[in-house]
Order: C-alpha cells, then structure tokens, then sequence
C-alpha cells in the first residue's frame, strides 16, 4: 500500500517541530547561564572599580610620603657630604708597620692621650697603662677613640651629633676602657715609665 503523501509531510514537520522545540529548550538554558556569568563579572567589576576608587586616597598619602622620605634621605646626603665637616684620617695600618715607622702615629695618639684623654675621662682614662705604645690593642682602641672624638668634636653640634657623643660616652668609651685597662695591666711591663715604642710588638 503506497503511503499517504499528505501524512508523511505531517510526520516530518512533527519530527521538525520536536527539533526546534529542544533545541529552543537548549539554548533557553545557554542563554540563562550566560546572563548569570555576565551578571556576576558586572558585580565584580563594579566592586574593583569601588575598591580603586576607596583606595585611590591612600595611594596619594603614600606617594606624598614616599616623596617626603625622599626629600629627607637627599637632605641627609648633602649635609652628610658638607664640605665643612671633618673628615677621619686613615687608620694606621699596624699590623704590617716595623718599628722605625710606628713612631709618627704613636707620637699623635700620645699627643690625643696626653692633651684630651687623660684631662677629660677621669678614672676611665687613669686605667691606661704607660705601657700602651707597646700593645697593638692599644694602638688600635686608642686610634678608634682619638678618631671618633675628633669626628664629634670638631665640628658644629647637630641633633645628630650630640646622640652620637652621648653614644660614645656612655657605651663606646667605657667599653674600649676597659680593653685597654686589662691589656695593660697584666702585661708585665712597668707601671711607672713610658716605655719608648719599638720592637716590643710582634708581627700577626
């Protein structure tokens, strides 16, 4: 029996209307997830901007302030590189001076003990044992000391400068003092004489 034309073209466009109406189905649910991400990345990128923005006050505190630090970091730079200040003398290089080139450097630190040391420190100063020239730890504490005495010294008082003599006399000072108390008075060497600086020190 030859099919119904006219049935067979209904079957069809039931088959076709079934299609649509799943693939309407489909996309319906796409389209619903789409908008619920579009709406969720609308959220955060209105909270980002709303964080930029509260933000944005405490960036230009910090920029000023990180332009202030900068300011006052070039004003200690100059003022550390014034041509008025003192500069330190280099350090004699003890360790490697035979004796018949030690004397110069031990006649300025004698002057320096002599004239600023034994006047000013008091009892911390009359510990030092006359024998001192003839003890490289002396040489060296003693170099230190004169040094940075003439660093706080002899230069104009600054803030700066007064916290770094109060350092020095209350710890730097009283510490070295003792070094050079207890290399001198166990050493042997006489209590009542200078002895003239010479051969007596030993090569490291």
């Amino acid at each position: 029996m030859t099919p119904d034309p006219f049935t067979a073209v209904l079957n069809q466009l039931a088959e076709h209307t079934e299609q649509i109406i799943r693939l309407d189905a489909r996309e319906a649910e796409h389209f619903a997830a789409i908008t619920g991400r579009l709406t969720e990345l609308t959220d955060l990128i209105t909270g980002v901007g709303q964080t930029l923005q509260d933000g944005t006050p405490a960036l230009t505190r910090l920029e000023a302030l990180d332009r202030q630090v900068t300011d006052l970091a070039a004003q200690l730079t100059r003022a550390d590189a014034h041509p008025g200040d003192y500069q330190p003398e280099a350090a004699p290089p003890w360790w490697k001076l035979p004796a018949d080139q030690r004397q110069e450097p031990v006649t300025r630190l004698r002057a320096w003990v002599e004239q600023v040391y034994q006047p000013g420190y008091g009892h911390l100063a009359a510990t030092l044992g006359p024998c001192w020239p003839s003890h490289d730890l002396c040489l060296y504490g003693l170099d230190i000391l004169s040094g940075l005495w003439s660093v706080l010294y002899l230069q104009p008082r600054t803030t700066r400068l007064l916290s770094g003599q109060a350092e020095y006399q209350a710890r730097i000072l009283p510490a070295l003092a003792a070094q050079l108390m207890t290399e001198t008075s166990s050493c042997g060497h006489p209590r009542n004489r200078v002895p003239r600086p010479g051969p007596s020190w030993s090569a490291p």
